[in-house]
């Protein structure tokens, strides 16, 4: 699945979060404790399988909150089996983990919750967008107009210096920035929504 899984945390304390922890459990644990970390909590990006697939698991290993968009938590059936461990967020929410504050920023599209987070001039942005590319609409729950908003008017205010961290990795390199993204990713050039519908939901081959 070329599945991303980040780590959040700020340069010198000890609380970090973990961002769509769907694959290898012990291998993420076993990163937080090499670097004498502790794991304080999870950001879902959505509730698709490869990225919340750990979940489970680490929730028996940790104590820890899950923050996902509510409009997520309420769709989602997978979510909502994580029990009282999920915190609901609104969009713009800030979250402090240790030293470092996340901003939920919801970006509807791929799913009805999906969302990036924005910390320090970096956005990890799930299956929202990619390197050159952006997530699917076709899926349950998936909206391409709700993702063009996304794309052109939620991530079209943030700086263009802002680093990007997609949740796969299906470009030509791991990690990009929107000022790239918006020169080069074709999603972000169809300026107009009903070429990009047209475009985006085109059949797949």
């Amino acid at each position: 699945m070329k599945n991303f899984v980040y780590l959040l945390g700020a340069s010198g304390a000890r609380e970090v979060a973990v961002v769509d922890p769907a694959w290898d459990v012990p291998a993420i644990l076993e990163a937080v404790a090499s670097d004498d970390k502790r794991l304080s909590a999870v950001f879902l990006t959505h509730h698709h399988f490869d990225h919340l697939n750990g979940v489970p698991d680490l929730l028996k290993a940790c104590d820890v909150p899950v923050y996902v968009q509510a409009s997520e938590v309420d769709f989602a059936e997978a979510v909502q089996k994580l029990g009282s461990a999920v915190r609901r967020v609104a969009p713009g929410e800030v979250v402090t983990v240790g030293a470092l504050e996340v901003t939920c920023v919801h970006t509807p599209g791929h799913t009805p919750g999906s969302q990036c987070l924005l910390c320090r001039g970096a956005l990890v942005s799930g299956d929202t967008v990619f390197v050159n590319a952006c997530g699917r609409c076709d899926l349950p729950g998936g909206d391409a107009a709700q993702m063009f908003d996304s794309l052109q008017r939620v991530l079209g205010a943030l700086p263009a210096e802002t680093t990007l961290y997609p949740g796969h990795d299906y470009g030509d390199v791991p990690v990009s920035s929107l000022a790239r993204e918006r020169a080069h990713n074709p999603y972000f050039q169809l300026a107009h929504l009903e070429g990009f519908i047209a475009h985006r939901n085109r059949p797949r081959g």
